[in-house]
């Protein structure tokens, strides 16, 4: 078969995949709500592809979609998600709150380096299996998806550049991890006022509305500017001789000063073609992978799972320092772990004026995930 035949059947996989991802997400049966309640649409993007390939026996790993989702999808991604925050919105959360997320975000970020380096003292074997064989590039992608959500996940897996059938045994185990967590959080929040009357904190703090934009301007004129300065600021970037890395960090800063200093800006339009884009990443990835390769070594899992925990120890300690409402370590969590959908549903369990609140640290997890998987590839580096 030609190369320009096999171009042709990954893209319509690709299509067909995206199409039944972005569908079955709104399907309102609850049989159907069950299942992605544990194996959420996102992965069926990444598993259908690869089904295909597994069952017809093509290899599509090295059609031209790779390098055009690498060179164009994920930094078009990249610059949505961040041009998603708005600064202003930051000051409805207050201070202490930011803290209570920042050290649970500073604790994924550096605590998998230490967890391998004591693991390592007690086995030297585990110093070979993470170090030696290279499995700490699968704790990268956890940092981005904990902190960062999808999108820092899969910037994050390039710049480790972790084997396939790795990613997806850790996107699994991430998955279980994370539904099972937010299950705890939902039971958390509801009994954090106990902690707090134990430990002697005020459970009441003022609540603040979200801010709005109030301007004149009509819907479609802001639409066509938000996607026109996005396009505009992306034909440009081609044309700059940036490395992928360099790439991750211009459109960074651009998409963060696109979000903040526009006078007009659809920030709920980006966080949609972010989604979207999300999706068509994950189904092109799906192509190259391999599933006779998917396990986990169990001393992985272990770390994973002690790692999750003192995250949570961490920002509760922090919390009870600073005389902070404890609910806050449950929203906190779930921003980093949880992301913009799960982060609000558990905060509704306490506290649904809270609901803007626990959007906005989301947001700010999915803008800063990279950023924290990138010191993590540092670290690890450095050993």
């Amino acid at each position: 078969m030609t190369d320009v035949n096999l171009f042709w059947i990954a893209t319509v996989v690709v299509l067909v995949t995206v199409i039944f991802v972005l569908w079955i997400g709104k399907v309102k049966n609850k049989w159907v709500k069950l299942m992605l309640d544990w194996f959420p649409a996102i992965l069926f993007a990444y598993v259908l592809p690869a089904a295909f390939t597994h069952i017809s026996g093509m290899d599509l790993s090295k059609v031209p979609l790779h390098d055009m989702s690498r060179s164009w999808i994920i930094p078009f991604t990249i610059l949505t998600v961040m041009s998603a925050l708005s600064i202003k919105q930051l000051k409805i959360v207050g201070v202490k709150p930011i803290i209570v997320f920042g050290v649970g975000s500073l604790v994924i970020a550096t605590l998998p380096v230490l967890l391998v380096m004591a693991f390592g003292l007690f086995n030297e074997a585990n110093t070979k299996l993470f170090i030696g064989e290279a499995y700490w590039k699968g704790l990268v992608p956890i940092v981005g998806g904990w902190i960062g959500g999808s999108t820092s996940q899969l910037v994050l897996k390039e710049l480790a550049e972790t084997p396939e059938a790795l990613f997806l045994s850790i996107l699994v185990l991430d998955n279980i991890l994370v539904n099972i967590w937010t299950i705890l959080m939902f039971q958390f929040i509801k009994r954090s006022n106990h902690l707090n009357e134990a430990w002697g904190i005020d459970p009441n703090f003022p609540v603040v509305a979200a801010p709005q934009y109030s301007g004149s301007t009509r819907p479609w004129v802001v639409n066509t500017w938000t996607v026109g300065a996005i396009l505009l600021v992306m034909v440009v970037a081609s044309f700059l001789p940036l490395s992928f890395l360099g790439s991750v960090v211009v459109l960074s800063i651009v998409g963060l000063l696109m979000g903040n200093v526009m006078p007009i800006w659809n920030h709920k339009l980006v966080l949609k073609l972010a989604g979207f884009s999300i999706v068509l990443i994950m189904a092109i990835l799906g192509l190259k992978l391999n599933f006779s390769n998917l396990s986990l070594p169990a001393i992985l899992v272990i770390l994973v799972l002690l790692w999750l925990m003192l995250h949570f120890l961490a920002m509760l300690l922090t919390a009870r320092l600073l005389k902070t409402n404890i609910a806050w370590v449950a929203i906190g969590s779930m921003a980093n772990l949880g992301g913009i959908s799960t982060a609000p549903a558990v905060t509704s369990a306490y506290k649904k004026e809270l609901m803007p609140h626990a959007i906005v640290l989301a947001i700010l997890s999915m803008v800063t995930g990279t950023a924290w998987g990138m010191l993590t590839i540092f670290l690890f580096k450095m050993l």
